[in-house]
């Protein structure tokens, strides 16, 4: 099969996520300049460079009451900051509750009975117990073709680990088994890990 998406696909759902799996959920904290939480799940997100280790993720839909956009861009625009939470499969369902389409009086925190804590380095909450928290300052925001499709970029400035992910000296994914997002209302877990080194290393 093969399909131009300006055509379309002729299919029952769009294939595009589906295609592009598994990919790394990034757990978005903001918060807004009124110091209203927001804590909101993007599976457009991955980290994309080293030094200064940077991130991005990407908003790709718009709330009435927010400008073109959704909460956490939102929150972005007006203090340049946000956090970003690794999920884990025994956070799945919380998080599945902070993805719900709630007003931006809601305090996903609050919603979804998940325990918070205050960055370090901004102003910010972040999720106390996930496995690894980057606080990041923005760089840039990129308005990418297509309605309401935003790419944020940002630099981390403080990184949160919880104890029992280090083993050996090392961040070990084994120990918390990182959910990550496949197309349609599909998931997966992180269970099977294996080294390979590069040639010449």
């Amino acid at each position: 099969m093969f399909y131009r998406p300006e055509d379309g696909h002729g299919l029952p759902h769009n294939p595009f996520n589906a295609i592009v799996a598994p990919r790394p959920i990034g757990w978005i904290a903001t918060r807004g300049a009124d110091g209203q939480d927001n804590l909101a799940p993007y599976s457009f997100f991955n980290a994309v460079a080293y030094v200064p280790p940077q991130v991005l993720f990407a908003s790709t839909s718009a709330k009435p009451d927010r400008d073109g956009t959704k909460d956490s861009v939102a929150n972005i625009r007006e203090t340049g900051v946000f956090c970003v939470n690794i999920v884990e499969q025994a956070m799945r369902d919380v998080m599945n509750i902070s993805s719900g389409p709630w007003e931006r009086e809601v305090d996903e925190f609050a919603k979804a009975e998940i325990e918070r804590a205050e960055c370090e380095t901004i102003a910010c909450s972040r999720v106390a117990g996930a496995p690894a928290s980057l606080e990041c300052k923005l760089t840039q925001i990129v308005q990418l073709p297509g309605e309401a499709n935003f790419a944020v970029f940002g630099e981390v400035v403080g990184v949160h680990m919880r104890e029992d992910c280090i083993v050996d000296g090392r961040f070990d994914v084994t120990t918390f088994q990182p959910l990550s997002r496949l197309g349609y209302r599909d998931y997966a877990i992180v269970e099977n890990v294996f080294e390979l080194k590069r040639p010449g290393e």
